[in-house]
């Protein structure tokens, strides 16, 4: 029965997760091959062209969609979860753009390297975006708490879970030893580490611009949110809505 009430988009939505996981752990995969061929900034103004896209049809097909499919919960108007979706979601950006987070490299500014970061959010966690998912569709899901949101977050985690383990197989073949001591003194889960000893919090290293960015940005997102319904009922779902379907 519940499979008879999931929506179309919910299906659809696992398609478009899989195209994302595809062009991005997939890029990962064949980045040393892809740079000896064409270089390091080609590879990611290529990289960059194919991914950009993919996660900005993901974000439109999702506030598209949002609500589609069974609604499963609606706490939505009890006191206290509004507070506790934001606070979720601002955590979950502090893990998602971390400050070892390096835009310039983003459009090939400056040239792209893969290299061992050790400081900052990476004491708390060697893999903060997959934490950082993971916090977002905890508050998405408990906000919003539709069959389809809850499709999503799933191949969101899911996807996450596997760059864990892509992620630690890559550095590993290209670093060795290096990052087998790196990975002795962190941890996946946040704060284990610290709390067995291999690991300990300097705030320091906290205190940067970026970190500062991120916090500025979440401030602006806070203040647009209300907006963004109102946007996509008149803009989205008039235009690009028809597109997407």
């Amino acid at each position: 029965m519940f499979l008879d009430e999931l929506h179309q988009s919910s299906f659809v939505m696992l398609g478009l997760l899989m195209l994302f996981a595809v062009i991005h752990s997939g890029g990962a995969a064949i980045r040393d091959r892809a740079e000896s061929l064409i270089g390091a900034r080609a590879w990611r103004l290529l990289f960059a062209t194919a991914s950009i896209p993919s996660a900005l049809l993901l974000i439109i097909y999702f506030i598209l969609h949002r609500y589609d499919g069974v609604r499963l919960w609606n706490v939505q108007g009890v006191f206290g979860i509004t507070p506790v979706v934001w606070v979720l979601s601002a955590i979950s950006f502090l893990f998602l753009y971390p400050a070892t987070y390096n835009l310039l490299e983003i459009p090939a500014l400056r040239k792209p390297e893969v290299r061992i970061y050790t400081q900052g959010i990476m004491r708390i966690t060697r893999h903060p975006q997959a934490i950082g998912q993971i916090l977002w569709c905890l508050a998405h899901q408990l906000w919003i708490g539709t069959s389809f949101t809850l499709v999503t977050c799933c191949g969101l985690i899911g996807h996450h879970l596997f760059a864990v383990w892509h992620g630690d197989r890559r550095l590993k073949a290209r670093f060795g030893d290096d990052f087998e001591q790196f990975k002795s003194q962190t941890s996946i889960i946040p704060f284990a580490a610290v709390v067995d000893g291999r690991q300990e919090l300097l705030f320091q290293e906290f205190f940067r611009p970026s970190q500062l960015g991120i916090a500025i940005a979440i401030g602006l997102f806070w203040r647009s949110h209300r907006f963004i319904s109102p946007f996509a009922e008149k803009f989205l779902l008039t235009d690009i809505g028809k597109f997407f379907g």
